[in-house]
């Protein structure tokens, strides 16, 4: 049997907020350590059926690269569950949400940006 490790680095400031994320894999093709701005985790406890997280993203994380991260993470959960349950119908609603999610923040932020010009 092989095993595979993947190792998780934060480095935090004082106030413990991360600054940095690095991580690698002993499977992975990468020779070097990877730097993240974000990470989402997640384990399933079968025992007491509850979703065990851990969502970090460093400083300089801008909006906009998270809603593109949760954009990226929502269609990838979709096509994991397809493959997982061969739900074809769900998967294709869980990625229609995710493209209404995204469309709604562009806008959101559209309207956002073009408030703060008008302020100008």
């Amino acid at each position: 049997m092989n095993q595979s490790t993947i190792k998780i680095d934060v480095l935090l400031d004082p106030n413990k907020v991360p600054e940095q994320i690095n991580w690698n894999a002993t499977d992975s093709t990468a020779d070097m350590v990877q730097k993240a701005k974000a990470m989402c985790l997640a384990f399933w406890d079968g025992t007491d059926k509850t979703a065990l997280r851990i969502d970090l993203w460093t400083k300089d994380m801008m909006v906009d690269e998270m809603a593109d991260f949760y954009y990226q993470m929502l269609m990838g959960m979709a096509d994991s569950f397809k493959r997982a349950t061969k739900q074809q119908e769900m998967s294709d609603d869980m990625k229609k949400f995710a493209r209404e999610f995204f469309e709604k923040f562009r806008v959101i932020q559209m309207n956002e940006q073009n408030s703060q010009t008008s302020k100008s």
